[in-house]
């Protein structure tokens, strides 16, 4: 069957399927046979456009934050391949074929560390065309923040997973170091406007472990008078009639978050962060 073209003709041909074709030059006749599909012309020239573009790798890098009661620590492991195997690094890999980012997250992780049913956060996406010496390759970081002490015995030690206080990370491979810095900076960002820290300490806390954690989150050193004062004023603390006296004799009183006033009073952490460190 043929049909006479000039600039644009609309044809409307099996299962009455209409289109345009559009030609940069005039041409005089085009050819189909009678068993011709438009949805097959569409997927034809999809296909054949996709084939001319580049093709590069996709990795995941997750980022794990944990509170051990004391201290926030960044989780590592030495990686397993080339190039720079046996260095520090994030718990990456990279994603299969018919894999969505969240589910290569959660397996990556899993994999490497052998830590599951953790909440993910997407963070960022790192495409410097030579971040990684061996593949153009982009990485899309998530994160996520942990008790230590509830996941401890999931730790897998294949990869010699392993705590690092922030303050002494060692040598990172590619650009590692940059993707903790931007979710350390996440981290701040949510801690002034979400309870996520609270999340971290046990039902009943002291002031002393609030004040380690802010002070980790934010790298400052936090006057402890005046931290305390700031922290009651909020009245988002509710005293316990307990004490911690593992610390001191003395010993400190426990506290509970009151969830309901801070949900509508977040606010009022913001007056004691650190130079409004978000």
């Amino acid at each position: 069957m043929q049909y006479s073209i000039s600039l644009i003709v609309k044809l409307t041909i099996k299962n009455h399927c209409p289109f345009f074709l559009f030609f940069s030059k005039p041409v005089t006749s085009v050819i189909f046979n009678n068993n011709f599909n438009c949805k097959d012309l569409f997927t034809s020239m999809k296909i054949k456009h996709y084939a001319h573009q580049n093709r590069m790798l996709v990795a995941i890098d997750c980022i794990i934050f944990g509170f051990d009661g004391q201290n926030l620590k960044l989780l590592l492991i030495q990686r397993g391949f080339e190039p720079e195997k046996g260095k520090w690094s994030l718990m990456g890999g990279f994603v299969h074929e018919k894999e969505s980012l969240d589910a290569a997250a959660e397996r990556i992780l899993k994999k490497l560390t052998g830590i599951d049913d953790v909440y993910l956060e997407q963070l960022y996406a790192y495409g410097d065309p030579k971040r990684d010496p061996v593949e153009r390759t982009i990485s899309v970081t998530y994160f996520s923040l942990i008790d230590i002490h509830q996941y401890e015995k999931q730790i897998s030690k294949e990869y010699h997973a392993e705590w690092f206080l922030l303050k002494k990370i060692p040598s990172l491979i590619f650009d590692h170091a940059a993707m903790i810095a931007m979710a350390k900076e996440k981290l701040r960002y949510k801690a002034a406007f979400h309870p996520v820290l609270f999340e971290l300490l046990p039902e009943k806390f002291t002031l002393p472990q609030l004040q380690n954690l802010y002070e980790d989150v934010y790298n400052s050193e936090i006057d402890k008078r005046n931290f305390s004062r700031k922290v009651l004023s909020t009245g988002l603390l509710i005293k316990q009639n307990q004490k911690e006296k593992l610390g001191s004799k003395k010993g400190a009183f426990f506290y509970k978050l009151h969830k309901k006033k801070y949900l509508h009073n977040f606010n009022a952490f913001l007056n004691f962060i650190p130079n409004n460190k978000i």
